[in-house]
């Protein structure tokens, strides 16, 4: 059967160190409409390498937002055409045949499907698979974009708030949930995402911590903990490894 063509929305903002790897992942696992770039003012090499997919692909569209997560997102719901679509952060990389192994999902009733993120690194068996359990138990909390397919007549009225920088995927999650679509979780196909270096430390994992319960509900703040916590154990854990290691 052949695969029906799908915009593609990737945010970035100063994304050269994973973007090039990330949009070849794109274009070799999803049979892409048009690559939708929505760019926050990035001041490295972040377009010249979306000017290379152009010249290569030739199906680039490059919007501007400078605002919050939440507008850039809007402004590439907004410039969606296909029936589907997909939002795919720019460290991220698609696992082999990821939108062949979504398809079975996009039934009548299906808003969107989520690949399950896999940090990048991560190999021991034990911790990868609390990994995962407590992965998809933050996507139910709070939902997650970083390979996202979406119908787009589940998001063609939102209205993400403008202020929205954290916590925008939850909105997107419960809005698509509202309107009586399901929203599947897989553990394939996933992603594997190559999360910034600041990320590693003590402090980093602290202050994604901050803003989840910053913008989070209170009354998920004790799933949160478990969660959140777990992460935070794992970079510590990390850390300690690696200076043995040294």
């Amino acid at each position: 059967m052949k695969q029906r063509p799908i915009d593609v929305v990737v945010l970035t903002k100063n994304s050269e160190r994973k973007l090039r790897e990330s949009l070849a992942s794109v274009y070799r696992n999803v049979p892409v409409n048009r690559l939708i770039v929505v760019d926050g003012g990035s001041t490295d090499g972040t377009l010249k390498i979306v000017e290379e997919f152009q010249r290569k692909h030739g199906n680039v569209v490059v919007l501007t937002d400078q605002g919050t997560r939440g507008s850039a997102r809007m402004k590439g719901i907004r410039s969606v055409e296909t029936e589907w679509f997909m939002f795919v952060d720019s460290d991220v990389v698609l696992c082999d045949g990821w939108f062949a192994k979504a398809e079975k999902f996009m039934q009548k009733d299906v808003g969107a499907v989520w690949g399950i993120e896999l940090w990048a690194g991560m190999k021991h068996p034990k911790t990868l698979k609390l990994f995962l359990w407590i992965t998809r138990k933050i996507f139910d909390i709070r939902g997650g974009t970083h390979d996202l397919l979406v119908r787009r007549e589940a998001v063609e009225d939102i209205t993400l708030p403008a202020d929205l920088h954290v916590f925008e995927d939850a909105y997107i999650k419960e809005w698509i949930e509202k309107k009586g679509y399901k929203v599947v979780a897989c553990y394939d196909p996933y992603c594997i995402h190559h999360r910034p270096e600041n990320v590693w430390t003590l402090r980093g994992s602290i202050e994604i911590i901050a803003d989840a319960f910053r913008f989070g509900s209170l009354r998920k703040i004790p799933e949160m903990i478990l969660a959140y916590g777990f992460y935070t154990a794992y970079v510590v854990y990390r850390g300690l490894v690696q200076k043995i290691g040294a």
